[in-house]
């Protein structure tokens, strides 16, 4: 049996669901509902024949073609489809709903599965993922200098039952010149606007959500623009970590990495940071003096941070000391000291 099913209602179902996007891996890179399965009815390149076939000869003789192409794969894509999904109950989509989903919705049924196929492919998953943004989230800004430990507080918030998005992670970036950790490779922008939607969608939109300040990019990624409003508009809250604790957050997080790394990232940032600071950094990482280079390069990032703060409205932004406290505890004196302050709907605004 097949059964049409809307995106937003499917988006119910996906735990229970498996999913999979016939598209060609090329596509699926590019951006794709995360959690989906990619079982490619085409390759890039026979895709891009069909297609050209499609527009120079006529809609007949590509699907002829297709057929031709595929006539040997119908074993292997219901081999596969049982692994993914060894219950016979699956989803399938393609870009739009259209002669490729069909044909393997029908293949599937043939065989004995329960398809469920996606109205409007991942066409339709895209629309509902940038309405997303749309909404107006209650977000609590979490705010500080480089190494105040935002992350790990950040993630001990969540084991307090708040609810948080952490955009460096959906950007496998951490948000600075060396915030690749030379070894996180970034999504695309589609499948990070993907990801963030599809985290939005698990979280309570009538509870607060607290979320890192960040620049609008996060590596080469780039916050959609009403979430990133929507960040810059909500209240902030500032943690004071003294400086000699965030050097050794700093030195225990970038201390280890490869020299190179830290002499090409810092070398980039030369014109900011200037000739004689980028001079002395890089000395210091070839000398192994770890402390010394961070030193450095927070003066920077110091004047950095300090400038985006000036741009936000005072009376939305806090600030609170926390002395040598443990992150545990640091959390806890945020939610402690967040209850007195109005969280910001931005449909009210």
């Amino acid at each position: 049996m097949t059964k049409p099913i809307a995106i937003s209602d499917f988006l119910g179902l996906a735990d229970s669901i498996p999913l999979i996007d016939v598209r060609t891996p090329l596509e699926f890179v590019q951006g794709h509902i995360p959690g989906a399965f990619n079982l490619p009815i085409f390759t890039n390149e026979e895709r891009v024949s069909v297609g050209t076939t499609y527009k120079q000869v006529g809609r007949e003789e590509a699907i002829l073609l297709g057929f031709d192409i595929t006539g040997s794969k119908w074993s292997g894509f219901i081999k596969e489809a049982l692994e993914i999904a060894p219950q016979k109950k699956i989803a399938v989509h393609c870009w739009r709903g259209g002669m490729r989903s069909g044909a393997m919705a029908w293949a599937l049924n043939l065989y004995g599965f329960e398809v469920y196929l996606i109205e409007g492919g991942y066409k339709s998953y895209r629309r509902w993922a940038l309405q997303q943004f749309d909404q107006g989230w209650k977000l609590s800004i979490l705010g500080g200098k480089t190494g105040s430990g935002k992350t790990k507080i950040l993630h001990h918030l969540q084991t307090m039952n708040e609810q948080i998005i952490d955009l460096e992670d959906l950007a496998q970036h951490q948000g600075s010149s060396y915030g690749t950790m030379n070894k996180m490779i970034q999504p695309t922008q589609e499948q990070f606007e993907n990801n963030l939607a599809c985290q939005l969608n698990l979280l309570d939109p009538e509870r607060k959500i607290w979320v890192e300040d960040e620049s609008l990019t996060i590596g080469k990624r780039v916050i959609p623009q009403f979430f990133w409003r929507n960040m810059r508009n909500s209240v902030l809250i500032n943690v004071n970590v003294p400086l000699q604790q965030r050097v050794e957050i700093l030195v225990e997080e970038y201390g280890r990495l490869d020299k190179d790394f830290l002499i090409e990232c810092t070398q980039r940032i030369w014109k900011r940071l200037g000739p004689e600071q980028t001079k002395h950094a890089i000395l210091a990482i070839e000398e192994d003096r770890m402390a010394d280079f961070i030193g450095f390069v927070l003066v920077y990032y110091d004047k950095t941070y300090k400038t985006g703060l000036g741009k936000r409205a005072p009376d939305k932004v806090f600030s609170m000391d926390v002395g040598n406290s443990e992150f545990v505890s640091i959390a806890q004196q945020i939610i402690d000291f967040s209850g007195s302050i109005p969280v910001v709907n931005m449909n009210t605004i």
